[in-house]
């Protein structure tokens, strides 16, 4: 229910998405940095990927066990542990010495994501006067994946700038933290508390879109699988295979996959959904093929394109099979929809990044590379064979 206590306003929209944005910058931070943890903790790849994939499951837990508490308590309370979550991150990563607390790290980090991803949509959207809704949307866009890849950026540019590369760039968010929690009392709550709801949300595909969400989630999978090796390994790639070993380059280079999907979200957005998911799938194949041309050329340009290519086809992907299972879907079980299509993104987002850590201990980074952007391409046709149970003429 609308409070009307409280009314939404520019300011408050602007509040809102700035939070969301920080808060999820906070969630890529470590991957530049994944060399540099590798040389001060003597770990391989594998172990770079689990504490990737740890963050995957702190993410799947919040968006479980928090899946309906901001229906019940209030956006603000929800949104304020999130934002106390990825403050703690920061500071654990600050002060690590040891492997456990990047470990620690990464779950309260995974935690504070997942928060945000069940709440921090509806938020921005809320937040919004009514005169500006289509923004408050793309804002949304913006602020999720767009936070992403500005974190794994900033990451990237502090610690090249910086004596202290694993430490300064978590003083930074920190510090951006901190603002964010002075933005909350300017963000506005939009709903009535709700004793009656249940926090605890179960995943359930609602009956009526089953057919849909599974043709989706193929897209889902091969975007997400995507984003998982380009934020854990690709910068193994980057410093291993192509000789980049500067964390600014990396920062920037693995950041445009985040970027390209933010954008093409956006600008892309009124397309029917059905050509939606052909672009989508063919720019995220095509960014794999570009990729294998990446790894076995030595090419950074390529690495670059395929980045591009690959973040515009997730984007693409992701957006459709979301929009189109939302507008298949009763209003009542829209939450557990969506709640059921991110545990479905964030399990690939891991799995298949556990699996390249462990192919690299048997093979070298080029070949895991290869097999990776091979298997990630044969799902990604698939989901283009999908493209038919998509509206040929619905884009909203």
């Amino acid at each position: 229910m609308q409070s009307s206590r409280r009314r939404p306003s520019g300011f408050s929209l602007a509040a809102a998405s700035y939070v969301f944005a920080v808060v999820m910058a906070g969630t890529t931070m470590p991957t530049p940095l994944y060399p540099e943890y590798e040389q001060t903790y003597s770990f391989a790849s594998l172990t770079t990927t689990t504490l990737f994939a740890v963050y995957a499951a702190g993410v799947i837990v919040a968006l479980v066990a928090f899946g309906q508490a901001s229906a019940r308590l209030g956006r603000r309370p929800v949104l304020g542990v999130g934002v106390v979550l990825a403050l703690a991150s920061a500071i654990v990563f600050l002060c690590a010495g040891q492997l456990w607390m990047l470990y620690v790290g990464r779950v309260l980090s995974g935690l504070s994501a997942g928060i945000f991803t069940a709440t921090g949509t509806a938020a921005v959207i809320e937040n919004a006067p009514s005169s500006r809704k289509n923004l408050a949307s793309a804002l949304a866009t913006a602020a999720n994946i767009g936070g992403l890849g500005l974190g794994i950026l900033m990451a990237g540019v502090v610690a090249e700038l910086s004596q202290w590369p694993l430490r300064m760039p978590f003083v930074v968010h920190a510090v951006l933290l901190l603002l964010a929690g002075a933005a909350m009392f300017v963000v506005r709550e939009t709903v009535e508390r709700d004793s009656s709801r249940r926090i605890l949300q179960i995943p359930r595909v609602p009956d009526g879109a089953r057919s849909l969400f599974v043709a989706a989630s193929v897209g889902a999978v091969a975007g997400f699988a995507m984003c998982g090796i380009y934020s854990s390994v690709a910068p193994g790639f980057l410093t291993s295979v192509l000789g980049i070993g500067s964390a600014a380059t990396i920062g920037i280079t693995v950041s445009l996959v985040f970027i390209a999907s933010a954008v093409a979200q956006i600008l892309l957005r009124p397309l029917p959904d059905r050509t939606l998911i052909v672009v989508g799938a063919v720019a995220l194949v095509a960014g794999m093929g570009v990729l294998v041309l990446a790894l076995w050329a030595g090419s950074p340009g390529a690495f670059i394109a395929s980045a591009l290519l690959a973040g515009t086809g997730q984007g693409v992907l992701f957006m459709t099979g979301m929009r189109a299972v939302l507008g298949n879907t009763d209003a009542q079980q829209r939450t557990q929809a969506t709640t059921s299509y991110f545990v479905v993104a964030y399990l690939s987002i891991s799995l298949p990044a556990i699996a390249a850590g462990v192919v690299s201990t048997i093979v070298d980074l080029k070949t895991t590379g290869v097999v990776a952007a091979v298997a990630i391409a044969v799902v990604g046709g698939v989901a283009a064979l999908n493209a038919r149970k998509f509206d040929a003429g619905r884009s909203s």
